[in-house]
C-alpha cells in the first residue's frame, strides 16, 4: 500500500471511532470519562508518558471534541477504503476481508462491539502473527483510535488481538492511579519485584511489564475461546439484546470469569507466573469480586506459600456454578426480566 492509501485508511478509521466516541462516550460515568480522554489527549498529540498534558489545552480540546461529536452522531459509519483495487471500498465490519488485504502490508484492523451497542475501531502496526488455533496478533504503533481502546479482544471466536499501546497507556492509568496514595496490595508487590519506586522507574519497566501483562491477556482470551465454546452464538445475541448497562457489565464479567477460572488463574498458578498473578489480582475489582469474593482470600493464601491449593480450588468451584448459571442466562432468553434475575443471583453478595 501506498502511504497515501494508508493516510486514507487511517483517516477513514478515525472517522469511525469519532463517531463512535460522539455516540458513546456519555455511558461513561465522569470520572473514567475523564481519565480516558486524557489518555486520548496524550495519544492524540504524540505526548510521551512523562509528559503532563497542559491543564489549559486539555480543556480547550475536550470542548472542541464534545462540540465535534455534535455534528457526529448522527452520521452512519463511512466505509473503508481498504479493498486490494485503488479506489475499492469495505463495510467497516468486514474484519476478514480488510485483514486479508492489510496483513500483508504489515498492518491490522479492528473493529467490533466492546459492550452491547457501543462499537470501537483501531488501525495499527502488525509487529507478530502466530498462527494459532487460535490464531494471534501482536499490534504496535496505532494509528487511528478512539476513547474505547480494550488492550485485547478475541475477534471472530478464532483470532486473539493484543495491542501493545493500549496496554501500555492502561499500566500508565494503572501506575498514575497507584502512585498517588501507593496502598498495599498486588499492584505493590508487583512494583517492589521489580524494583519501582516513582514514575522514571516505571517508565523504565514499562516494555517489561506490558510483555508481561499481553501474556496475562493472552490467557485470558484464550479461556475467552474456550468460553466461546460453551457460550456462543446465544451469548452475544443475548449481549446485544440488553439494553441496561449494568446488565450489560454483569453479563461481560460472567463471561470474564469463566474464561479466568477455566484458563488463566489455572495457567498463571501452572507457569509459576508470580508477576502475572499479582498483576491480575490487581485488576480484580467491582463485579467480579462480588461473584467470586473467596479468590481475594486464595490469593493472599497464595502469596502467603500454599502453592495456589486454595485458589485452584476456588476456580474449580467458581468455573462449575458460573458455567451452570451462564446456560441458565441464555435458557431465559429474550426474557429480559428473567435474565435480569438471573443475573441478581450471580451477583448476590455472599
Amino acid at each position: 500500500m501506498t502511504p497515501a492509501r494508508v493516510e486514507a485508511l487511517r483517516q477513514a478509521v478515525q472517522h469511525n471511532c469519532d463517531i463512535a466516541d460522539a455516540r458513546h462516550a456519555a455511558d461513561l460515568p465522569l470520572c473514567q470519562f475523564l481519565l480516558q480522554m486524557r489518555e486520548l489527549y496524550r495519544w492524540r498529540h504524540g505526548l510521551d508518558f512523562a509528559t503532563v498534558p497542559p491543564r489549559a489545552a486539555l480543556g480547550a480540546w475536550l470542548a472542541e471534541r464534545e462540540l465535534a461529536w455534535d455534528a457526529l452522531e448522527a452520521e452512519a459509519f463511512v466505509p473503508l477504503p481498504a479493498g486490494p483495487a485503488s479506489g475499492a471500498e469495505l463495510d467497516p465490519f468486514d474484519l476478514e476481508a480488510i485483514n486479508d488485504h492489510l496483513a500483508p502490508h504489515g498492518w491490522i484492523y479492528g473493529a467490533g462491539h466492546v459492550d452491547a451497542g457501543r462499537p470501537g475501531f483501531f488501525l495499527a502496526e502488525l509487529l507478530r502473527h502466530e498462527p494459532g488455533p487460535p490464531v494471534v496478533q501482536h499490534c504496535g504503533r496505532e494509528l487511528a483510535r478512539g476513547l474505547f481502546a480494550p488492550p485485547a479482544a478475541l475477534q471472530g471466536g478464532h483470532t486473539i488481538v493484543l495491542r501493545r499501546d493500549a496496554l501500555a497507556r492502561w499500566l500508565w492509568m494503572l501506575w498514575e492511579g497507584f502512585a498517588l496514595q501507593r496502598p498495599q496490595g498486588p499492584f505493590a508487590l508487583l512494583m517492589a519485584r521489580h524494583g519501582i519506586t516513582d514514575t522514571a522507574g516505571f517508565i523504565a519497566a514499562l516494555p517489561a511489564l506490558t510483555d508481561m501483562a499481553a501474556r496475562v491477556l493472552l490467557r485470558h482470551e484464550q479461556g475467552e475461546a474456550v468460553a466461546a465454546g460453551w457460550l456462543e452464538p446465544g451469548w452475544a445475541t443475548l449481549r446485544q439484546a440488553l439494553t441496561d448497562r449494568r446488565a450489560s457489565l454483569q453479563l461481560r464479567a460472567v463471561r470474564d470469569l469463566i474464561a479466568d477460572a477455566s484458563v488463566t488463574l489455572p495457567a498463571l498458578l501452572d507457569t509459576d507466573d508470580v508477576d502475572g498473578l499479582h498483576f491480575w489480582f490487581a485488576t480484580f475489582e467491582g463485579l467480579r469480586t462480588q461473584a467470586c469474593p473467596d479468590w481475594q482470600e486464595a490469593y493472599v493464601a497464595w502469596y502467603a506459600g500454599d502453592g495456589g491449593s486454595a485458589l485452584r480450588a476456588a476456580c474449580a468451584r467458581a468455573a462449575q456454578r458460573l458455567v451452570v448459571q451462564a446456560r441458565a442466562l441464555l435458557a431465559a432468553g429474550t426474557d429480559l426480566a428473567a435474565v435480569t434475575a438471573q443475573l441478581q443471583a450471580v451477583f448476590a453478595r455472599r
